[in-house]
């Protein structure tokens, strides 16, 4: 019999469990974000049934019964594509609740095998949230499944951590990332300079751009691109 992973939302009375599906052995390469392709099913543009399902999901939220009513009749007939843009849908609207809801049918599903954008996106969506624990429990659950942890799954790690002000664990994961052999990007590198330069962290921001010319391409100028950003971005929270 399966295991579960149960991820608690007090805030919303639910209790999700994730069945574990059977661990796979699955290899992916480290890399730039821009390095492995998205899947197929993302695209700009989502299928009526995608839409209609949730419309009804966020209608029936508000009881447990209806819920799961529409869990159990319209998201279950939903054909892989359309629930994978549901989920999509779900987490580009910030419906936390709904979409790991939907996560669950998703890793039910007979087709579902472990997916590292699927678990980035998830993590990604727990991180805005500011729910760490969830967050890391579901970054080790990706492991369990066979999955290895590429340069996007970690540089979320850092920005989940970052936005809970856990710095010294933000620094830990980046170092793991380069221990893992993953190639730390553009996004992971603006991430944490950004946030080190904020939170007074200079000596760390300065080792963190000095490594930065070591892995990323014109070094200098994204560096000046970095601090312009944060500058323009510090003056419009002061007016």
């Amino acid at each position: 019999m399966m295991g579960s992973l149960k991820f608690h939302l007090p805030q919303l009375g639910l209790l999700q469990n994730f069945p574990k599906p059977h661990p796979r052995s699955s290899v992916v390469t480290c890399g730039l974000r821009r390095g492995p392709r998205k899947p197929m099913w993302r695209k700009s543009v989502i299928s009526s049934e995608a839409i209609q399902a949730v419309h009804s999901l966020k209608l029936s939220r508000s009881s447990t019964v209806r819920l799961e009513e529409v869990l159990n009749s319209r998201v279950s007939r939903l054909l892989k594509e359309d629930l994978l843009d549901t989920l999509g849908e779900l987490q580009r609207q910030n419906e936390l609740d709904l979409a790991l809801k939907v996560f669950q049918f998703v890793r039910k599903e007979e087709w579902y095998k472990p997916d590292l954008v699927l678990f980035c996106d998830m993590i990604l969506l727990l991180g805005k949230n500011k729910l760490i624990e969830m967050a890391e429990e579901l970054f080790s659950e990706m492991k369990k499944e066979g999955l290895q942890p590429n340069t996007r799954a970690f540089a979320e790690m850092v920005g989940a951590y970052i936005r809970v002000g856990m710095i010294e664990k933000a620094m830990e994961t980046y170092e793991l990332m380069k221990e893992s052999g993953c190639t730390p990007d553009r996004l992971t590198f603006m991430i944490l300079i950004r946030n080190l330069e904020n939170a007074g962290k200079q000596e760390l921001a300065a080792m963190v751009k000095k490594e930065c010319a070591e892995f990323v391409d014109y070094s200098e100028k994204f560096l000046e691109e970095v601090e312009k950003h944060r500058r323009k971005r510090s003056t419009n929270l002061v007016s």
